[in-house]
């Protein structure tokens, strides 16, 4: 494999003087291929993404982003931004251009007395989740405890607490952004309020870069933590069951589903839960669910657990390490047509599995459908649950999966998991909100400096 350099957008490779100029007036890690560290670097969660960077600025501050983007500016570079590095997509890489890459900048900072939290973002959950639970605060963020706040948020913001406080992006108060032309500014519903109104649920990267985020919290609850599995059932029955219950559920209340396909072994089917009310009424519903679905599962509950506890146990495929993945999603307003949920469990059986395949269903419900489409860029606020098709990056079981689903689906996407393969991308992230979103990109990055696949 040759060294990769690096390039400008049409090519032409970037004067070692510059580069040179760059990394000494840069606070950070400038990294070039060949340097110690650069190979972890680039090293992302989806083993799938193997891309060679030019340049990777680790920043350590705010000013090393606004260096980093007036370097690109000009010397023409494409830019990718990473955070967390946990989407799907790898987004956070390009091959010969410029990472501005944030992962050390993940201060966290909690006033308690207005009870806020200023991130910055590079931090991950599990960074929030430590400094706010000594104040008795939280901020309702994801499941996974090693998802970059910053991405997470941009795209939306899914959690075990949406369903009562709603998503990430709505519980945020301000973001520091580093603009395409090398600005940082303020944007909140009084500064910039179109650009805060669009980096709120429109997925990351769109618009400049975020430095940092200050959110509003919630009183940290106590919860239930639920697992729930069935050996040997009626699987059609209880999906069907789950699509009927779930999303109408107290707030209090998220149940996701998920079904495993092992090589060789046959599908598993197991409730993961949490609960913010107490143990009594948790189990109460769970029988509820129990009855309906028609066959009694084995049920483990765990009560009076910090909320920042939750995000650990539960095994998700999104963090498993070194693992090349693919995974392709869908919104549903309404359950799945018989026919549809057949056929999704024949494929998932089928014996010849090239590694684990997954369907999980996660509930939306509660908050997350009382805020109107158009008051953030996040567009699917109406939706009952997602679907998400989880497997080797390798595996053709996805596409067909997906394929399947899709025609009983409403033709959205989570903006967290960005699909490259689908062609009528504006309608599937955005919705009505595209028209308002190009507006905001042609205002604050004419020239499409942020520019990757599917961006607006």
């Amino acid at each position: 494999m040759k060294t990769p350099t690096l390039k400008s957008r049409d090519g032409a490779a970037v004067d070692k003087v510059a580069i040179e100029a760059f990394r000494r007036d840069f606070y950070g890690q400038a990294l070039l291929p060949g340097d110690a560290g650069y190979d972890s670097a680039r090293r992302i969660w989806n083993a799938s993404i193997d891309k060679h960077p030019g340049l990777i600025a680790r920043c350590s501050e705010a000013a090393d982003v606004v260096r980093a983007v007036k370097f690109s500016r000009a010397n023409n570079l494409l830019v990718a931004v990473k955070s967390g590095g946990h989407n799907v997509a790898g987004r956070a890489l390009c091959d010969d251009g410029i990472v501005i890459d944030l992962s050390a900048m993940n201060g966290v900072s909690v006033d308690p007395e207005l009870r806020t939290v200023r991130v910055q973002a590079g931090a991950l959950l599990g960074d929030v989740d430590r400094e706010t639970h000594p104040h008795g605060l939280v901020v309702p963020t994801g499941v996974v405890s090693k998802t970059g706040i910053a991405g997470l948020t941009l795209g939306g913001g899914t959690g075990w607490l949406a369903r009562k406080y709603g998503l990430t992006c709505d519980n945020v108060l301000s973001c520091e952004v580093v603009t395409a032309e090398g600005e940082l500014v303020t944007a909140n519903n009084e500064i910039n309020a179109d650009l805060f109104w669009g980096l709120r649920g429109a997925g990351g990267g769109q618009f400049g870069v975020v430095t940092s985020l200050r959110f509003d919290t919630v009183p940290e609850p106590m919860t239930v933590r639920i697992e729930a599995h069935w050996p040997d059932i009626a699987l059609e029955q209880l999906v069907s069951a789950w699509q009927a219950w779930a999303p109408d559920a107290p707030d209090e209340l998220t149940v996701n589903l998920t079904l495993v396909s092992e090589p060789g072994a046959s599908v598993q089917a197991t409730l993961f839960g949490a609960a913010t009310f107490e143990e009594g009424p948790t189990r109460e519903l769970l029988q509820e669910f129990a009855d309906r679905a028609g066959v009694a599962p084995t049920i483990e509950v765990r009560a009076g657990l910090p909320y920042h506890h939750l995000k650990s146990p539960f095994p998700d495929p999104r963090v498993e390490p070194e693992r090349a993945l693919r995974i392709r999603s869908e919104f549903f307003s309404r359950s799945l047509a018989r026919c549809t949920l057949a056929s999704l469990l024949t494929q998932l059986g089928d014996r010849r599995p090239m590694g684990r395949r997954q369907l999980a269903f996660t509930a939306m419900g509660g908050a997350y459908n009382r805020v109107a489409e158009d008051v953030t860029a996040f567009a699917h606020r109406s939706e009952r649950f997602l679907l998400e098709h989880i497997g080797d990056a390798a595996d053709p079981w996805v596409d067909r999966s997906w394929a399947t689903a899709r025609a009983d689906g409403s033709g959205r996407v989570y903006p967290n998991f960005p699909d490259p393969a689908l062609d009528d991308w504006a309608a599937a992230y955005h919705a009505g909100n595209y028209p308002r979103l190009a507006a905001v990109k042609n205002a604050y990055d004419p020239h499409r400096f942020f520019d990757f696949p599917q961006a607006i």
